[in-house]
């Protein structure tokens, strides 16, 4: 693929010169006076295609002129991009900001990369809560407390508003959510009373603007939901236009049977179907890679709309619970502990534990070493000394195996302890990235290296995933150009989810943009020392309003809440502009 140089582009430019671009075909190169104006920017729309030499204009919320070099032009705030990106603020399709934004509303590690839409609901989305779901959910709370003043999903998306968020922000409803909400955390099955009620909690989300149903099959009570229960549920939001997009079964050892399965949920319900963080976990399992690529490519190839998105990283991250048996976890946190503390079942945990052929995804094992399993977040402040070392040097400092450790730190924080695995290859990461359906997600909060956020560690992609893809991959790796990019983490998600005239730079659309440097644009964020901001993006609007300039937040939180296709809201002009 073609990879686009700036100086060139710009000398090309020049010589062919730049028509001024409107969707109306009116001339806007007269003197006219704008909210807004970024000149001398080389401007990617988000499609993929050319980027063009072209100043744009923005009144309010909206991109209301794309205007040729040397027009007279005058407006409220100019920005000189320096000849550097002009592009559509980015965006995220698996984001865990869910409750950093309600700490710290600004979204930093996020909105330092160019993220201007954080999209939440993996399998577990906040809402609707039942009243034995509010109380849980706030007992398990961690370092970031907060009262939970809402009731359904739009409650939830609203309320943040209300606080105050830089992002936009959408959701999924969680499938998990449906279930606990009808079902409890337990092992059973939904009859078709239970079925048809999960269906209309996901029809009502639909309503209240989510984008279809997210699912998370891998983690219990998640694990004990049927291909038939998961369909069930997909074809209630495909009613509205709502897709499907899952956290599989699999990813590993069954890792292509779960792709078979996402991909006929997505041909039964005729919908978007989607597969978070695409990737083959565990050595053996990492020639599965291309397979799981061909059976997608084959998929479109057969009119379904399957899609999937990565994270720009070797290691995933998930809570220590990943390396128990899922029979253990039923019926939640409480239950799972007391478990464990039973001797007995805990010796069957345990041999459990070391059964590499066990038919669930145990992860522990897939990394191959406990060396391989870095801690990262505990609830308990005495075990936050924990924090940065791995599942195996903590078993050595404790003189305990590192089951009977995993178990009793789970014990003791009561509750999933977060921990980051090394899985991936990168020759894998890269194949993925390279493929044209393929998005980003960081799977992770937004944070800042500073307040609540010291008290625990993070995964690198919460600062970095982006960056790294516009520096690592494309400018130093070169796997794709610069403009494809682009139009994977703005224009590409944005259509297929529906969200109109968002990832767009164009003359009616959101005026959601980034300024970045593609010369310096990089991740700094490590394994060892993670809270360290991107560089190279400059400047950044949301619905016009500046939230970043000369790369330092503003303090602006003009963070909207974007609907889905099943939204009903107050006027027709309303659904029909989000």
């Amino acid at each position: 693929m073609r990879i686009l140089h700036l100086s060139a582009l710009v000398l090309a430019l020049a010589l062919a010169g730049c028509a001024t671009t409107s969707r109306t075909g009116t001339n806007t190169n007269a003197a006219e006076h704008y909210d807004l104006l970024i000149r001398n920017g080389v401007v990617f729309d988000g499609s993929g295609g050319d980027p063009r030499h072209v100043d744009v204009a923005v009144r309010g919320d909206r991109i209301v002129a794309l205007l040729s070099s040397g027009n007279d032009a005058i407006a409220t705030k100019v920005i000189d991009a320096k000849g550097h990106a002009v592009a559509p603020g980015f965006i995220n399709m698996l984001s865990w900001a869910t409750e950093s934004l309600i700490a710290d509303g600004r979204g930093m590690s996020d909105t330092k990369q160019g993220v201007t839409l954080e999209v939440f609901g993996e399998g577990w989305s906040m809402g609707p809560y039942n009243a034995k779901m509010k109380a849980d959910a706030i007992k398990a709370q961690g370092d970031i407390k907060y009262p939970i003043e809402w009731t359904t999903l739009g409650g939830y998306l609203d309320y943040l508003v209300k606080r105050g968020v830089t992002p936009n922000v959408a959701s999924f409803v969680g499938a998990t959510t449906a279930r606990i909400n009808v079902l409890g955390e337990d092992d059973i099955k939904p009859d078709a009373t239970q079925l048809a009620h999960m269906q209309d909690i996901v029809r009502q989300a639909m309503r209240e603007g989510a984008l279809g149903v997210g699912a998370s099959i891998i983690y219990p009570p998640a694990t004990f939901a049927d291909t038939h229960e998961l369909t069930a549920l997909a074809q209630a939001a495909a009613e509205s236009g709502g897709g499907y997009i899952a956290h599989m079964r699999s990813e590993a050892n069954r890792f292509l049977e779960a792709l078979d399965e996402n991909i006929a949920i997505g041909r039964a319900t005729g919908q978007r179907v989607e597969s978070y963080h695409l990737k083959a976990a565990g050595e053996k399992n990492w020639p599965k890679m291309a397979l799981a690529i061909a059976k997608i490519d084959a998929a479109r190839a057969d009119g379904i709309k399957a899609s999937a998105n990565m994270y720009t990283y070797t290691a995933g991250a998930t809570g220590l619970t990943a390396g128990l048996p899922p029979w253990v976890q039923a019926g939640g946190v409480d239950a799972m502990i007391a478990r464990l503390k039973d001797p007995a079942v805990r010796k069957r945990v345990i041999a459990e534990m070391k059964d590499s052929s066990a038919d669930w995804e145990n992860i522990r094992l897939l990394t191959g070493s406990d060396d391989r399993v870095l801690l990262v977040d505990f609830r308990s402040d005495k075990l936050k000394p924990l924090i940065g070392k791995t599942l195996a040097q903590v078993a050595t400092i404790r003189g305990t195996s590192p089951e009977e450790t995993l178990i009793d730190l789970i014990i003791e924080d009561q509750g999933r302890v977060g921990a980051a695995y090394f899985l991936m290859s990168e020759d894998n990461v890269e194949l993925g990235l390279k493929q044209p359906w393929v998005s980003l997600g960081s799977d992770a909060e937004s944070s800042a290296p500073e307040g609540v956020f010291l008290k625990s560690s993070t995964h690198p992609r919460a600062y970095g995933n982006f960056s790294r893809l516009l520096g690592h991959y494309v400018r130093e790796r070169k796997l794709v150009s610069l403009q494809e990019a682009i139009h994977r983490i703005t224009g590409l998600p944005a259509h297929n989810w529906k969200l109109t005239e968002r990832g767009c730079l164009d003359v009616d659309c959101h005026a959601d943009i980034v300024v970045f440097d593609p010369q310096t644009i990089g991740d700094r964020s490590t394994f060892d020392k993670p809270m360290q901001y991107a560089t190279g993006v400059s400047d950044v609007f949301v619905n016009g309003v500046q939230v970043l300039r000369d790369g330092e937040h503003t303090g602006a939180t003009p963070g909207q809440v974007l609907r889905g296709p099943g939204w009903i809201g107050t006027t027709r002009e309303a659904a029909t502009r989000q």
